[in-house]
């Protein structure tokens, strides 16, 4: 919600609206959303394992890389230009640097594969927390020595490793992955609720009074600004664990396609192979009230659509038993 809504914002609100000392505000706030779209990305990674078998993650595994793929598959594909640009720019690294360049949905997965691979390894809780906790750090340290190499890399790889014209590098964005990876691995044990948010509320704390001990870098590259986010992001999901659960229940249709009602709206804010989107066709010209209109009635047809869409896999992939992301069928799920 926080992505589509803000994704619209940016692309329909009128300068003389962004300089609102409330929209003004709501941008600072922005900043944690996609750090938490890949914080909450790694801690769904652990959450669904049955953590009464210890072979879940091998037993999974399969299905993780088919998801990481088609994460990768997706997050290419809408950065596809149009044949119309491929023919007047011609297969050069302008083109390539566009069709590759690396956005969340890359950078989510490979960071699934990669986690997915630790998980299916590392089988023990105590070597499983090492490992994720080896990746959690070590990506940010390592940064800005990545980004310094990457200029050396073919250009198919030079923005997923780093650089400043991609949005979403694995160095340091997958550190906000393995980092809730990391925390759903320690908590799971604790019971979902006051438990969890309890654990959830000292550690994002913790945290953040820690990056306030050290000197703020705000560079693209910093370990302190993930520490600082991450710490945010974990009192984000500490407030959801004290949230109660009719409020769940009614946002989880949400949840379930939320892969889908993101890749729907971004062509549609931001267009898609040289077919322009509001923000060419509407532009920053709207007032806050039918900017956000606009926003929630892109939110509502995205599920509508992703619901359609969930709805004709079902009549025509009959002898797929419908299931969570636990591998429960959907009616067990009811019951």
């Amino acid at each position: 919600m926080a992505m589509v809504l803000g994704h619209t914002l940016d692309a329909l609100l009128a300068p003389v609206t962004r300089d609102h000392p409330w929209v003004q505000r709501y941008w600072e706030f922005r900043g944690i959303t996609a750090p938490l779209f890949l914080l909450v990305s790694g801690w769904a990674v652990v959450a669904a394992l049955d953590a009464r078998r210890p072979d879940a993650a091998k037993a999974t595994y399969g299905r993780r890389v088919q998801r990481a793929l088609l994460l990768l598959f997706l997050g290419y594909l809408l950065h596809w230009p149009g044949w119309d640009t491929v023919l007047t720019q011609g297969w050069g690294d302008s083109l390539l640097s566009h069709v590759f360049a690396f956005d969340a949905l890359q950078c989510i997965g490979l960071s699934l594969l990669v986690g997915a691979t630790l998980l299916a390894v590392f089988s023990g809780p105590g070597s499983r927390a090492v490992a994720l906790a080896v990746m959690a750090v070590g990506v940010p340290l390592a940064s800005t020595a990545a980004w310094q190499a990457s200029p050396h890399l073919p250009a198919v790889l030079q923005q997923a490793v780093g650089g400043a014209a991609s949005h979403f590098p694995l160095f340091p964005w997958a550190g906000y992955f393995f980092a809730g990876a990391l925390a759903s691995s320690c908590l799971r044990l604790l019971r979902s609720g006051w438990p969890q948010g309890l654990a959830l509320t000292v550690l994002g704390l913790g945290l953040m009074g820690l990056t306030h001990l050290c000197t703020a870098d705000w560079s693209p590259t910093s370990a302190w600004l993930v520490a600082l986010r991450v710490g945010e992001g974990f009192l984000v999901l500490a407030a959801m664990n004290f949230a109660p659960l009719w409020l769940s229940s009614a946002l989880a249709p949400l949840g379930r396609v939320s892969l889908w009602v993101y890749v729907i709206h971004l062509p549609v804010v931001y267009g898609w192979a040289g077919t322009p989107g509001l923000s060419q066709r509407v532009g920053p010209t709207l007032g806050l009230g039918l900017a956000l209109l606009a926003g929630g009635g892109l939110l509502a047809a995205s599920f509508l659509l992703a619901r359609l869409g969930q709805w004709l896999r079902g009549l025509t992939l009959p002898w797929r038993v419908g299931s969570t992301t636990l591998g429960v069928g959907q009616g067990a799920q009811r019951v």
